[in-house]
This record gives C-alpha cells, structure tokens and sequence, in this order.
C-alpha cells in the first residue's frame, strides 16, 4: 500500500462531505458583500499578510469569500458549474481525496500570498480564481471526454476546454507580473503534486472502461479474494489496496480503503 493509501485509510473518517456546499456558501456571501461594498472584504477579509501577522488569522480562511464576478447571471452559472465539477469528483474520488485536493489549494494560494510578500514586498489580495479553475483542469483529467456546452450552444470536449486554459494560463506566465508567475507556477505545482502522489492522472474515459474488460477476457479465470461492494475492484485490479467489511451494513459486505467510509451502509 502507497503512503497516501496508508494516510488516507487513517483519516478518511475526518474527511468533509459535500465539501462544495460550504465553498458556494462562502462565494455566495461574498457576491452580496460585493454588491453591498466590496471595500469590506479588503478591508476586513482579504488574504493581507501583515495583518494575518498581526493576529488577524481569520483571513487565512475569510479570503475565499470572494465571487467569480459582480455580474448575478454569470455568479450564478459559475456557482452551479463549480458545485456540479466538484461534487461530481468528490463523489468520484471519494471524500478524502477531494478534501486534500481542495486544501492543498488552499495551502498554495496562502504560500503565494506570502513568497509574494517576503520575497518581492508585495502585499496582493490573493482570490479563489486558480483554485475554482483547479476544479475544472481536474475534472477535464478524469473525464477528459466530458462534453460541455458553452453558452448552451457550442459542444467542446473538457480535455479541449482544459488545453484552451493551460495555453491562456502558460501565456500569462509569460507575459504577467511576478504575482500572475507565482500565483500560477504554485497552482500548477499544487495541481501536479496531487495527481501524482495519488496516481490518478489516467483520467476515466469509456475507451479505457473496454480496453479493462477485453483485457480481462483474455486473461485465465482465477479466485478473487477481495472484492469492493461499490466499484467491483478486486485486488487483483489493486495490489497496493485494502479491503475491509463494514460492521454497520447488514451483512458481509467489503468495501476498498477508498470507499470503506464514504459508501452507503446496507440495511
């Protein structure tokens, strides 16, 4: 088993549910803040380094309410987008693994914010915006074949959509300011550190689902000893994995170290 496998097993239980909900709620609060006066958010909730020195800790967490736009129509729409991609990979995913992606964003906007300030003397207001476009990059490499309608009218693959934002963030790299620079590298860093270190960068697309099965045709039928109840994996499939029954299902039912929390119990 993998150290993040072996971490995971240990504090999957801890993990947040429906992690997405709350982050709508801090994005929402923050296009009425917007509306009423945006001056309170800087003023009182932004990500300012020196103040969080000075004992206003509460902005390490506040600076997140913050709203895709001032624009109600397009606030809307990105919430829903945002919910929906999320809650998509935390149900994918599972609980913990969208949880540590999550926060590992938000520990990254929170360490540009201060290599901007100790390292160039910059105070800048970090935003959520890499960290929403974060959710969206992750969904297009799970499901790179996901089509998405743009404006309702234009159909584009989400590994298209994905590409389309990597050459406009890699452009901006180029072209931008030392805070557009490091603002990006740490979110491409953050974004590549989770992938690897839990190995799900082969995304889960329909022509992977049959090369799996055509595979398993071929190969001598032989005893499974583990088997999870909700994904069907075996260990077998998962070497590295561990299997275990849950006590509160109504029966014998086993579940892989991904699923043993987050799976709906059997009554």
């Amino acid at each position: 088993m993998s150290f993040f496998n072996k971490f995971e097993h240990k504090f999957s239980k801890y993990a947040i549910h429906n992690l997405m909900y709350y982050f709508v709620v801090l994005y929402a609060i923050g296009f009425v803040m917007s509306i009423v006066n945006i001056q309170i958010y800087y003023e009182y909730l932004a990500l300012d380094v020196p103040k969080v020195l000075h004992g206003q800790i509460w902005r390490l967490i506040t600076w997140m309410i913050y709203p895709p736009s001032n624009n109600i129509l397009f606030s809307a729409l990105m919430l829903w987008m945002y919910f929906s991609l999320g809650n998509t990979l935390e149900n994918i995913w599972g609980a913990f693994r969208f949880n540590v992606f999550m926060l590992m964003g938000v520990f990254f906007h929170i360490l540009a914010a201060f290599i901007l300030y100790f390292g160039f003397g910059l105070r800048y207001a970090i935003t959520p915006d890499n960290l929403n476009m974060s959710i969206l990059l992750a969904f297009a490499l799970t499901f790179p074949d996901m089509e998405f309608f743009i404006y309702f009218v234009l159909r584009i693959k989400a590994k298209y959509l994905a590409l389309f934002y990597i050459v406009i963030g890699l452009y901006n790299f180029i072209r931008g300011n030392q805070v557009t620079r490091v603002t990006l590298f740490l979110s491409g860093l953050n974004f590549i550190i989770f992938f690897v270190m839990t190995k799900m960068w082969r995304g889960i697309t329909p022509k992977r689902v049959v090369q799996k099965e055509n595979k398993t045709k071929i190969k001598v039928p032989s005893r499974t000893v583990h088997k999870c109840a909700v994904c069907g994996r075996t260990e077998k499939d998962m070497p590295d994995m561990e299997f275990r029954y849950c006590s509160k299902c109504n029966g014998n039912y086993e579940y892989c170290a991904e699923h043993l929390y987050t799976h709906k119990h059997i009554e």
